[in-house]
């Protein structure tokens, strides 16, 4: 190509744009391309027209398909512009280079490709994309009329793609809500002339294709002009269209719709659409037409009916009277009240007591049945018996109104007053019997009881309502009057067979009365009285039976009740008998004990006699000690010892028990204790524990009849914040009671801790055992757990806070306890001679000078009298004055005086924590450590 040429070349990409400028600036003798000088004719005529293109246009030129493209294919390009100018477009568009390579080999081969909405992902601006582009390819000829390269026009519709998927989506969403909804939706043009749309749902047909005879197609012609006027004042107006009208249904047939339409406007204002929806009220209208018709056929029965039938509401305000009233009294129809009818119609003598008799069926519920005269519209006064039944609603039970009729009969109470029915005609009396016979029907379908009538095969003659509604809920089903009652339950054998029993006894002839239950499996279950009569025939032979049965649930629900209740007391005051009976031996047993154990104690001390002498003391003392114990552990069963928690050995305790289980339990169950000597204390009371230890070892026994194996042991654990029982964090000890037993379901387990809760049956146990364990470890700061399992055996496991001092020894205690370094004069008072002479002893000993009284009394009357004392030793439980009320009597006259009570027990509230205590029995060291504290 001449210079002149490629300068004119070069100027002509100039008014190329972007691209041009660039293509004119670059040094393309280093591509595939050669130098622009070099550049064919066909590659620069190709070159000035894509530059020169609005539409987005890319060159793929020579085998690597080198790029060149215009402004319009730049902003396509996006980040990748302007490197991608001159690059290979394999290595320029990596992520599609095996659909270029495609466009490549069919462009240069000759063809042409064309796409619409290709769906491809490029990197346009360094992040992946989806992109949808029309795509058409042609090969460009060279010279020589071969293809030298591909002619790629671009345009992307991404944003068309993605609307019309929005479009769709949409339209997927409303067409699923119509789907959703039972209203057939349609649209109309702005006057209605056209039906554009309608998705009938199954009520009406569909419309896809915009129709001008939609009234034709769906409206009855004697409906359509009240349709066109609703339609040409809504199309006036521009207000919403709302009508409810007949319309032919997707079958074929009649039915009703509820239309509604709200005019769309375009940007103008103007109404450029009609949307609505139409609702199949069908059914409705067809519920409504049957109310219609059922009253005007009521209207027409009971204006054939020759007596005066009425209704009134709730409050006796009338709501309806029949012709008859109006063709007796000559007036019409009126909300007339009780007090307006009688003071209208009735004779002043008679009207006082028909509305007081209304009102009280109006307050009471119960039937109103009253002979009264009414004033025909001659002036004449005839007798009417009026009669009326409420009608509840059957959700509330409220009434809601009353049904009434007054039935002429007059010439009755004639015939009464002149020979009774000699001379009533036969018409007055059929009237009369008929009026009769409905009012007892009445009665009998509006009463509570269930009523049931039999023929000797069981066949059904009678059955009120009540009896329908309770058979249904027992059984599911309503047995019709000709039915036999016992193919009604073919299917329910066990229920069939309990109706059978019942009335085979009634239909022999028997009377008779059950409170039974009825109900299938898995039904209600409800218990009634039934009571069973026998029907006969005039001549008095048996024609069947009936029964008369009232819902007694309550009744017998409030009797199994009581019968809990009065066991649980009974259980309780049993509980209470054996535990004053045993705290009342005990603390005699403490009387007895306190001068043997004190004058043993005293002896030992002395050190009299040879070993021999001192050996039998020291065992005479080992047996008072052990007998001390065990009344502990009988006050703590009679809960008359209060809680004292302290420091204890549970290792010690569950060994020195395990012995006392094995015989509690039996030969037949195994015991293993195991607990580690290196267990720290825990925080509790000894006797309380023992008890409550004891308490499940039997439970444990109990759950095991047959034998098995108790094992009871003891651990330490570390607890979180997140323990099961609720426990504060800290250091617990666990002592565990595990059996082999019977074991307890979840529901048991939930209600196992209950006080009187027991699974033991009537008389077998209290209910109380783990009620008390429970109490007990609630009190120490602790907790009761329960794992069991049915058939595997139950764990039951009381933890215990550790204590965070060390257990005391008795023997360290008492060896420590200094002799109080005081001298004065004790004054000891005790009922009990010994019990006053061993502790009076036991204060010589200990250096007071005492002064002995065997009541309150005589010691108030001493320190009256002026006696000095220093130190006041009292028993609690005396005749007369207690031991409590003379410490305080004492404090109060002599604030400086010392105080110690002394008791076999005594129960915290009684006393108070202000008054040092002593507990029977005790020895002289237990005595002068309390001194020392007192």
């Amino acid at each position: 190509m001449a210079t002149g040429q490629a300068d004119l070349f070069r100027e002509s990409l100039a008014a190329g744009g972007e691209c041009g400028r660039l293509i004119a600036a670059t040094d393309w003798s280093a591509t595939a391309l050669g130098p622009i000088e070099c550049w064919p004719v066909s590659l620069r005529t190709a070159t000035s027209l894509l530059l020169r293109s609005p539409v987005p246009i890319v060159m793929l030129w020579g085998v690597d398909g080198i790029m060149l493209y215009n402004d319009s294919y730049s902003v396509f390009a996006g980040g990748r512009h302007p490197q991608l100018l001159g690059s290979k477009v394999r290595e320029g568009w990596v992520e599609v280079a095996d659909f270029n390579d495609h466009v490549m080999k069919v462009g240069l081969a000759g063809g042409t490709l064309q796409y619409r909405d290709q769906e491809l992902t490029l990197h346009r601006h360094g992040r992946p994309e989806q992109v949808w582009m029309n795509l058409d390819y042609s090969p460009v000829l060279d010279e020589n009329g071969v293809p030298a390269g591909v002619f790629a026009i671009v345009v992307e519709t991404s944003e068309r793609v993605r609307a019309e998927r929005r479009t769709r989506e949409a339209n997927d969403r409303f067409r699923a809500f119509l789907t959703a909804s039972n209203n057939s939706m349609y649209r109309m043009n702005p006057d209605w002339s056209e039906l554009r749309q309608l998705d009938g749902q199954g009520f009406l047909l569909d419309t896809d294709v915009p129709t001008g005879d939609w009234i034709g197609t769906y409206i009855e012609p004697e409906d359509r002009p009240q349709l066109v006027a609703a339609v040409e004042r809504a199309v006036a107006t521009g207000e919403v269209f709302d009508l409810e009208h007949r319309v032919r249904q997707a079958d074929g047939s009649i039915g009703w719709a509820h239309s509604r339409a709200v005019p769309i406007r375009g940007a103008d204002g103007r109404i450029v659409e009609w949307f609505g929806a139409a609702h199949d009220v069908t059914a409705r209208r067809a519920a409504e037409e049957e109310v219609r018709r059922s009253e005007a056929r009521f209207r027409l029965m009971a204006d054939a009916v020759p007596q005066i039938v009425w209704i009134t509401d709730a409050a006796g305000r009338m709501e309806f009277l029949n012709r008859q009233f109006t063709l007796y009294t000559g007036a019409d129809y009126d909300a007339f009240t009780p007090a307006e009818m009688a003071a209208s119609f009735i004779p002043p003598e008679d009207g006082g007591h028909v509305v007081a008799a209304f009102e009280t069926a109006l307050r009471t519920g119960e039937p109103f049945d009253v002979e009264h005269r009414i004033r025909s519209a001659a002036g004449e006064h005839r007798w009417f018996v009026a009669r009326a039944e409420p009608y509840r609603d059957p959700e509330t039970g409220e009434i809601v109104r009353w049904f009434g009729v007054s039935v002429d009969i007059h010439d009755r109470k004639l015939a009464e007053a002149q020979l009774r029915e000699l001379n009533e005609t036969l018409e007055q009396r059929v009237a009369s019997a008929l009026a009769e016979r409905k009012v007892f029907s009445d009665v009998l379908e509006s009463s509570t009881a269930s009523v049931t009538a039999l023929d000797l095969d069981y066949r059904t003659l009678a059955i009120n309502r009540t009896n329908l509604d309770a058979f249904e809920i027992a059984y599911g089903c309503r047995p019709n009057v000709g039915d036999r009652l016992l193919d009604t339950l073919a299917d329910l054998p066990e229920d069939r067979e309990q109706l059978r029993r019942n009335w085979s006894r009634a239909l022999a002839g028997e009377e008779f009365v059950v409170t039974q239950a009825f109900g299938s499996a898995g039904r209600e279950r409800r218990h009634y009285e039934v009571r069973f009569g026998t029907i006969r025939d005039a001549d008095g032979n048996r024609i069947g039976a009936a029964s008369t049965a009232y819902d007694v649930s309550d009744r017998v629900d409030a009797e199994r009740q009581l019968a809990a209740a009065q066991e649980q007391l009974r259980q309780s005051q049993k509980m209470e008998a054996m535990g004053q009976l045993t705290g009342g031996v005990a603390h005699d047993f403490n009387n007895l004990l306190t001068p043997i154990v004190g004058s043993l104690d005293m002896l030992q001390h002395q050190r009299l006699g040879g070993p021999r002498e001192q050996r039998l003391i020291a065992g005479a003392i080992q047996s008072a000690e052990r007998a001390r114990t065990l009344v502990q552990r009988l006050l703590a069963f009679a809960r008359r010892q209060p809680l004292q928690p302290v420091p204890v050995d549970i290792e010690q305790l569950v060994t020195g028990m395990g012995e006392l289980i094995a015989s509690t339990t039996g030969p037949q169950i195994k015991v293993v204790v195991d607990a580690a000597a290196s267990l720290p204390p825990a925080r509790a009371d000894p006797n309380q524990l023992e008890m409550a230890l004891l308490n499940l070892a039997v439970n444990a026994r109990d759950a095991m009849p047959e034998g098995g194996r108790l094992r009871i042991t003891a651990r330490v654990e570390q607890v979180a914040n997140d323990h099961p029982a609720r426990l504060s964090p800290g250091r617990y000890v666990v002592l565990s009671v595990a059996d082999t037993g019977s074991g307890m379901d979840e529901a048991t387990i939930r209600r196992a801790i209950e006080p009187f809760f027991s699974t033991k049956g009537i008389g077998k146990g209290t209910g109380l055992g783990l009620s008390m364990v429970h109490g007990l470890a609630s009190q120490l700061g602790g907790a009761l757990t329960i794992q069991s399992r049915i058939g595997i055996g139950t764990n039951v496991e009381l933890w215990l806070p550790e204590s965070a001092t060390s257990v005391a020894r008795v023997e360290d205690d008492r060896a420590a306890a200094a002799q109080p370094d005081v001298r004065g004069v004790a004054l000891i008072v005790d009922d009990e001679d010994l019990v006053r002479m061993t502790t009076a002893d036991m204060l010589a000993d200990l250096g007071y000078s005492v002064v002995e009284a065997a009541s309150a009394e005589e010691a108030m009357r001493l320190m009256v009298a002026g006696r000095h004392v220093d130190i006041l030793v009292t028993d609690h439980l005396m005749p007369g004055i207690t031991g409590a009320d003379l410490i305080r009597w004492a404090r109060n006259d002599r604030p400086e005086i010392q105080a110690l009570l002394v008791s076999g027990y005594a129960e915290q509230e009684a006393i108070g924590s202000d008054i040092p205590r002593l507990a029977k029995p005790f020895r002289k060291a237990d005595l002068a450590g309390a001194l020392s504290r007192a």
